[in-house]
């Protein structure tokens, strides 16, 4: 179970390290403080808003699918395909601000920020799969 977890973690990681390479290497990071809101970007303002809340409650569908006597390797398992299409629909959030409203790249880091801040723990895993902290260690 560790390794599985690990493997979770680095996927994580990877995917973060990625969006900031994007962001640094695309985006205009001088600029983006300078974040001016009109009408025609005003549906940009909400898309970390609409990836927040489809993110979660993709993530949350995903999980109720849990059978209760599955074993922790099954409930492991639709974790992690939860948490990667939680995952990707926030980076893609973050690639839709990058590339198509750059302005708003403060966004996209906040976005990043949160991400970071779902990232995979034992204590957090036990808690959702409803299980023993100590189960996950073996």
């Amino acid at each position: 179970m560790t390794q599985r977890i690990k493997t979770l973690q680095i996927i994580h990681l990877f995917l973060i390290f990625g969006i900031c390479i994007a962001f640094i290497i695309l985006g205009d990071l001088k600029n983006s403080f300078n974040l001016k809101i009109d009408t025609d970007s005003l549906p940009f303002a909400f898309i970390p808003l609409v990836a927040y809340y489809l993110s979660n409650f993709i993530f949350k569908r995903i999980l109720k699918g849990i059978q209760k006597n599955s074993s922790i390797e099954e409930k492991l398992t639709v974790y992690q395909s939860a948490s990667i299409v939680r995952w990707a629909t926030i980076e893609v959030a973050c690639f839709i601000i990058l590339l198509l409203k750059p302005d708003f790249i403060l966004l996209g880091f906040i976005l990043l920020i949160y991400m970071y801040f779902i990232r995979p723990v034992k204590n957090n895993i036990a808690q959702t799969l409803n299980i023993k902290n100590t189960e996950l260690n073996s």
